[in-house]
Formats: C-alpha cells, structure tokens, sequence
C-alpha cells in the first residue's frame, strides 16, 4: 500500500463490521464496543509467527496464543492488516512452491 493511500479506507463500510450478536463477543479485552471490528475475527497476522506485530504468548504445547492481543479488532487497524497482505501470499506463495517440489 502506497504512503498517498495509506487511509483511503477510513470511513468506508467494508472497513469495518461488528457483530454484537456473537456469542463471543467480545472475544477481547480493551477495545470499546463501538470500535470493535469483528471483521478479522480470525486473525490474518496469525500466519506470520512471531512476525506478526502483535501481543501474544506460545502455550507450553508451542500453540501461539492471541488472547492477549486486539490488533485485528481495532477499527484503526485496518489499514494496518492490509499493509501486511504482501507477507501473506509471499508465504502462500513459498508454501505452493514447496508442494511442487
């Protein structure tokens, strides 16, 4: 994403989508309900490990646990998920080439 169109999204409807009528919600702590984004429920960042930017743990069973963070769930955040789309099909992307061989 270029710098210029960096926060074209704000204010945009496909930026955002809480679904207070979730049984979960909300699933973490410290995002005010009017801001809670549940469009990334699950995480997009989860794929890139300890890379991903966010507050999380490894379980003794080595299982990442994001309890602790609320990146995706930050309507400011947004454009802060997308930025990180490049990394994601580079992964995919090296993940295919691993299957052809």
């Amino acid at each position: 994403m270029e710098k210029k169109d960096a926060k074209n999204w704000e204010g945009k409807h496909y930026a955002f989508f809480c679904n207070r009528e979730c049984e979960s919600f909300p699933c973490h702590k410290g995002v005010p309900e009017e801001d809670f984004n549940c469009l990334f429920c699950y995480c997009p960042l989860y794929a890139l490990g300890e890379h991903c930017g966010g507050n999380f743990t490894y379980t003794a069973k080595g299982v990442k646990n994001c309890t602790g963070c609320n990146i995706p769930h930050r309507r400011e955040n947004y454009g802060r998920i997308l930025a990180q789309f490049r990394r994601l099909a580079e992964l995919a992307r090296r993940d295919e080439d691993r299957e052809k061989e």
